[in-house]
């Protein structure tokens, strides 16, 4: 007896979104290697995605991208071994420390970030409105769902 395990007859919304998340992080690579920033990897996109221009703390940090707070240092541990962040006390409280991007690591968000605004503009050209439909979708769907599920 066969049964369907795809009850939509489409691929569901979340498997689009993983499947774009993963081209569109693939492609931000695939760019920065070219442009000569070859130590980079996937993963690092989760500290240059949560990491504010003037530096936060790696719970802060964690607690936006809805991962532990474990593996969250372990990657601003390795960008700190590349030369891309530095962690240093928080002046509000010893004990913890804050996390910055080094000169070299802020030519290198720009250069993703600048990427990224031409990725942008390239969806807004092909698609319009609908572009900004789909993002107040995007917008919605991480509003109402909750965010940290995967860190509890």
């Amino acid at each position: 007896m066969s049964r369907e395990i795809r009850p939509l007859g489409r691929t569901p919304l979340i498997g689009l979104v993983e499947r774009a998340a993963r081209g569109l992080g693939s492609d931000m690579i695939t760019t920065a290697r070219e442009r000569g920033f070859t130590e980079l990897r996937l993963a690092h996109g989760t500290v240059f995605g949560n990491l504010p221009g003037e530096g936060a703390r790696v719970t802060e940090m964690a607690a936006q991208a809805g991962i532990t707070k474990q593996s969250m240092g372990e990657v601003v541990r390795e960008l700190v071994e590349l030369g891309i962040c530095d962690m240093e006390p928080d002046p509000n409280d010893r004990r913890a420390k804050i996390v910055t991007y080094t000169e070299y690591g802020h030519r290198v968000a720009a250069d993703g970030f600048g990427h990224l605004q031409q990725v942008e503009r390239r969806l807004a050209r092909t698609f319009g409105e609908d572009y900004e439909t789909a993002r107040r979708v995007l917008e919605w769907v991480i509003e109402e769902y909750p965010r940290n599920a995967a860190a509890q």
